[in-house]
Order: C-alpha cells, then sequence, then structure tokens
C-alpha cells in the first residue's frame, strides 16, 4: 500500500509531530489553510469517513477524546474547527481517514 499518512506514522516521511499515543498521530499540515492547521490521522489505515466499521469505532472515539488535548497544545483556547473531507468532491487529497484541525483566528462562517 502506498498510503503518504501511513509513511508519516511509520516516520518514512518527516512530519513536525505534535502528539502520538497508541492509536493516533497528530502532525501539522504543511500546507496551513488557517493560522493553525493540523492533521489527525489513526495508525490503522482507513480510507475514509465512509469506510469506518463498527470494529474501528473505538478508534475515531479516541481521537474525538484527544482532539481538545491536541488542541490545547497548538494554543486554540478560543475554539477551533475539525474537518473531514470523504471523496473527490469533498476534497480528499489523501486517501486515509484524517481530521484536520484549524484555528488561530476567526474561522469564516462560510463552509463552501
Amino acid at each position: 500500500m502506498d498510503c503518504l499518512f501511513c509513511a508519516i506514522v511509520r516516520g518514512e516521511i518527516p512530519s513536525n509531530k505534535i502528539y502520538e499515543d497508541d492509536v493516533c498521530y497528530a502532525f501539522l499540515d504543511i500546507n496551513p489553510q488557517a493560522p493553525v492547521h493540523a492533521l489527525v490521522v489513526p495508525k490503522e489505515h482507513i480510507p475514509s469517513a465512509n469506510e469506518v466499521q463498527e470494529a474501528q469505532a473505538a478508534t475515531v472515539a479516541h481521537i474525538f477524546t484527544v482532539l481538545p488535548t491536541i488542541a490545547r497544545t497548538l494554543g486554540l483556547t478560543n475554539g477551533y474547527r475539525i474537518v473531514s473531507n470523504v471523496g473527490e468532491d469533498g476534497c480528499q487529497s489523501v486517501k486515509h481517514l484524517h481530521f484536520h484541525i484549524l484555528g488561530g483566528k476567526k474561522l469564516s462562517e462560510q463552509m463552501s
């Protein structure tokens, strides 16, 4: 499998790691769309939110329990946005489930 995020998790491609545990890995986005932009990925390869199975529900739940810790680490004390793109129309560029943490300023209410 040729997955960019799997290679990052394995340490084959360098990243600016900001968090890691047995389940997930978080790092700064190399093409930030906000003053603060990080990605949180499960270590297990899951292609997208559409592919999450019941057996992986605990992985996704765990990610959502550590997101506030990661956001605090990034200094996001006044709010942030969590985004997961799915498929071509959703602009998913890497076919590995990931969550964007965006913040560092008042974000636009427009989501289009």
